[in-house]
């Protein structure tokens, strides 16, 4: 097994990646703290309303909770293709309502919507802050992240239900709402301590996309801290680690393709938005910056024929209390490196081409990968892979690090799978 120069993170990658999602308790967030990184690397932000130039090197669009990012190199020809590493900044989790504010005997609560498919009872007795972004009066907007226990969703005493450890069952209204004091609701209350928070005057935040966060911070697990546990991390883990990637493959020499990272949000509610996979964004950018180099109908679609995208999402490791829920010949396990999703009913885009290329990626970066399926008797979860697939016409391969507590609100990972997916991913940018 060769070795590229994509074997370059270690644990140092770990940790860097427990401060990212400390950082992002939102997709808006993940996405700044991303074109931060990227801009420390030299990356230069671009407005879609603008003219893109030729020029090369590393550039990058920003659309509410989603980033686009891609680096030319020298000499770059208009139907060079892209090697594209896909996911997505959103989680499951509790939104804050148009009208947020009300009481009940006695108690202040926010009302909350559920997005996407939460583990509910990981909500349950947790310390909450609140964190997202504000629209203000003159067209800007400021995101606001209360970092600070402030809401909690408290759970039934079991002497008020002797069968809660029988079966749990909670209504998405009735049970689900969080408490933040006593005393009777005043509308505009939430949004007057939001604007405090953030520093602006009463009566300039006009809309708001806001969203209740675990306030526990990540942290090592296990007497030789090989586990992490932590919020967010699908998929969150995979914006992080494509992002570095993006940013080492750009340091590289001789690239023969456009390394681009896809960061899309909504994937968890269906991806059809102006921000989400089933939108536009990716199909846009590509297509303008193959014209931007002088490029042709002709030189897109010859780029675009040559193009690889990798869908990065989380996966599930096998369950040492649950491996009957699990194909019985393949078991995914944590700290041995990525899987590579396969699902023949196109739940996932893998197909024989697309793990010929993944195993090379891996090959060259020194990294075992393993195979994940679901138990037949068990419906398949998807991705952002088999639409990036459907409507790009890109070869898609789906990927990711096995997880346990997937959509818990603290979820699990072993503590070397974050770097060694960077590396794959870094080796499969190159190309």
């Amino acid at each position: 097994m060769t070795t590229s120069t994509a074997a370059r993170f270690d644990r140092g990658h770990t940790d860097d990646l427990m401060s990212f999602l400390a950082a992002s308790p939102t997709p808006y967030h993940a996405v700044d703290q991303a074109a931060r990184r990227l801009r420390e690397a030299g990356f230069q932000q671009v407005a879609e309303a603008d003219a893109w130039d030729a020029t090369s090197g590393g550039k990058y669009v920003l659309r509410g909770g989603a980033v686009i990012a891609w680096f030319v190199p020298e000499g770059a020809e208009a139907h060079t293709p892209f090697r594209i590493v896909g996911a997505h900044t959103d989680s499951p989790s509790l939104r804050v309502k148009p009208q947020p504010d009300f009481s009940a005997q006695g108690w202040r609560q926010v009302a909350v919507e559920i997005y996407g498919g939460p583990l509910l009872n990981s909500w349950l007795d947790r310390d909450l802050g609140l964190s997202g972004r504000l629209s203000l009066r003159d067209g800007s907007t400021r995101l606001l992240s209360v970092d600070r226990p402030l809401l909690r969703v408290p759970q039934l005493a079991i002497h008020l239900d002797r069968s809660v450890n029988d079966a749990l069952k909670l209504d998405k209204q009735r049970h689900l709402q969080p408490v933040w004091g006593l005393g009777e609701a005043h509308d505009g209350d939430l949004i007057r301590f939001a604007e405090r928070e953030a520093g602006l005057d009463e009566g300039s935040v006009t809309g708001w996309d806001l969203m209740a966060h675990p306030v526990e911070p990540p942290a090592y697990l296990g007497a030789d801290r090989e586990l992490l546990a932590g919020p967010r991390m699908d998929n969150l883990l995979s914006v992080h680690s494509g992002t570095a990637a993006l940013i080492a493959a750009a340091r590289g020499e001789h690239l023969s393709y456009i390394p681009v990272l896809a960061a899309f949000d909504h994937e968890e509610t269906g991806s059809q938005s102006d921000t989400g996979a089933d939108g536009p964004l990716l199909g846009t950018v590509l297509e303008r910056s193959v014209f931007a180099r002088g490029g042709s109908f002709e030189d897109r679609a010859r780029a675009l024929a040559g193009s690889v995208c990798l869908s990065s999402d989380t996966g599930h490791a096998v369950h040492p209390n649950y491996a009957e829920r699990h194909d019985p010949t393949h078991h995914p396990r944590v700290n041995g490196g990525p899987i590579l999703k396969v699902n023949v009913n196109n739940r996932y885009a893998t197909d024989g081409a697309g793990r010929a290329e993944f195993a090379a990626a891996a090959e060259r970066a020194g990294v075992p990968f393993q195979s994940f399926v679901s138990n037949n008797s068990m419906p398949c979860g998807t991705t952002i892979g088999p639409i990036t697939a459907a409507r790009h016409g890109i070869r898609t391969v789906d990927i990711g690090v096995a997880i346990l507590s997937m959509h818990s609100a603290r979820e699990l990972c072993g503590a070397d799978d974050p770097h060694l997916l960077a590396n794959t991913l870094v080796a499969f940018l190159e190309g």
